[in-house]
């Protein structure tokens, strides 16, 4: 009896930051989401900035706080985060980039380089303020880890995800998928799974996972993270069923996060999720005109 009601006050004290942490993840990832904002224009710009601040100033408020500095992190996470996004979505370094190789973005090598454009902005980003605030990479799973668990699953996963990926395509859309076609575009898949996977991971699992584990447990966090995870992912067109595509891509949010906590490092989700992200890139692809 004691150890059923240990667990309900455990449960009990989780469910504040838990609920906290899912409403901040949905501003961040979904309302100002850098992919498809719920707002535009004007409101959008005025309420990002506004948020980005606030997150700013409560997470540094919290760090001086006795009572509220063990979610200092991660509040200052959710700062990073809304940050990265904004500068990517605003700061139109892709066309400049573009622009001066002559590439047009409705191109294999145009989409490619657009996304590898979008992640090394996050990526500098996050990587830039988690030592600013004192934080290490290997608070991020930048590090070894289970590094042999990790590569070992990650590329069986890839390998795994790779060998279904044109039967997939096929299924959500893929145009004319022969091999003559293809193999010209295998080094721009390759950019762009490379710079999306690590890009995802980063941003969600690697910035946020270690920071939240001690507040709402190894499980609450995982599960915190796909929710706005996978609703970041809503409006896209690359599948013939959205709600089919979200609802696959839950288990994988949730699979992403456990390889991770069970690696400790981030290099098995990574490869896992570039895997996955082929027959995607196959469907942009091959229906560009």
């Amino acid at each position: 009896m004691n150890s059923v009601r240990i667990s309900a006050k455990a449960w009990g004290r989780r469910a504040g930051p838990f609920v906290l942490f899912l409403a901040l993840g949905l501003l961040v990832f979904v309302v100002f989401s850098h992919l498809r904002p719920m707002l535009g224009g004007e409101i959008d710009l005025i309420g990002r900035t506004a948020v980005i601040a606030m997150l700013l100033l409560v997470a540094l408020w919290a760090r001086q706080s006795k009572r509220l500095k063990k979610y200092w992190q991660v509040l200052f996470a959710f700062f990073v985060a809304a940050l990265a996004t904004g500068i990517d979505y605003y700061l139109p370094s892709s066309k400049w980039l573009l622009s001066s190789l002559g590439i047009a973005i409705k191109t294999p090598a145009g989409l490619a380089l657009d996304k590898l454009d979008s992640s090394i902005l996050i990526i500098v980003c996050i990587l830039l303020l988690t030592k600013a605030s004192g934080g290490s990479l290997a608070s991020i799973y930048l590090k070894k880890g289970n590094l042999r668990q990790g590569l070992t699953f990650g590329v069986i996963a890839f390998l795994v995800a790779a060998a279904g990926s044109i039967p997939l395509a096929g299924l959500w859309g893929a145009q004319d998928l022969s091999l003559t076609r293809v193999l010209p575009w295998i080094p721009w898949i390759l950019i762009f799974i490379a710079g999306n996977a690590f890009n995802e991971e980063l941003l969600f699992r690697g910035l946020f996972l270690q920071k939240m584990d001690p507040l709402v447990g190894r499980f609450c966090s995982n599960l915190v993270l796909a929710i706005p995870f996978v609703l970041h992912h809503t409006g896209v067109t690359y599948t013939p069923s959205e709600w089919m595509f979200l609802a696959e891509l839950l288990p994988l949010a949730l699979a992403w996060s456990y390889v991770t906590q069970q690696t400790d490092n981030l290099w098995g989700s990574v490869l896992f999720h570039a895997g996955t992200d082929i027959p995607i890139v196959l469907v942009l692809f091959s229906t560009l005109h």
